[in-house]
């Protein structure tokens, strides 16, 4: 049962809210001993009353499966701060201004590390009347590309997607310093400062 809901998890949540057992299980349309049994181990609530569980202790279901309330404690962020998540399954690519938790697919992704570019994974940056204009020579072919590129700067993040057999290049607005990012379906994710 790993990854599912804890009776002290519900029991934290639930006292943070200030709830008693039996204003929760109102709420939810269950007993006040389906949850006092829930919060001592001695059963589990069905999976249909997850969201419903979630809503009432003012917290998301991945929260509630983790027992721990997220609260953006950073309030001076910027988006350099991003994190990037690649779906192995459909290919999706998802942005987070932070930390996350993201799942796609029924897999929950973990943010992508950025590493030097090599030789092979090198892309050419040029600046053009405001413009960083990116380009790479990297095979895009349909087993073999880059799936995107993506500029952040402290107010900014911008991606453009790229498409196998199409050209992996893209213009960004210059908008001071910042970091380019661009990820290879076989190699990962790489970077470069401007």
């Amino acid at each position: 049962m790993d990854n599912y809901v804890t009776g002290t998890a519900i029991r934290t949540l639930r006292e943070k809210q200030h709830l008693t057992q039996a204003q929760l299980a109102e709420q939810i349309n269950v007993s006040d001993k389906t949850v006092s049994k829930w919060e001592t181990g001695r059963g589990f609530p069905d999976i249909s009353l997850l969201e419903p569980l979630a809503a009432a202790l003012r917290v998301s279901v991945p929260e509630l499966l983790s027992g721990e309330q997220v609260i953006n404690v950073n309030r001076a962020a910027n988006m350099r701060r991003s994190r990037l998540y690649v779906c192995p399954v459909c290919g999706n690519v998802l942005h987070a201004a932070g930390s996350a938790m993201i799942s796609c697919c029924g897999v929950t992704l973990p943010p992508l590390e950025a590493e030097q570019p090599d030789e092979a994974h090198d892309v050419r940056i040029e600046d053009i009347e405001h413009e960083l204009y990116i380009s790479s020579a990297h095979p895009m072919n349909k087993s073999h590309y880059l799936s995107f590129a993506a500029c952040c700067t402290d107010d900014r993040f911008e991606l453009v997607r790229f498409y196998p057999e199409g050209n992996a290049e893209a213009r960004f607005f210059r908008r001071g310093r910042g970091i380019l990012y661009w990820y290879c379906n076989h190699h990962g994710l790489f970077f470069k400062r401007f």
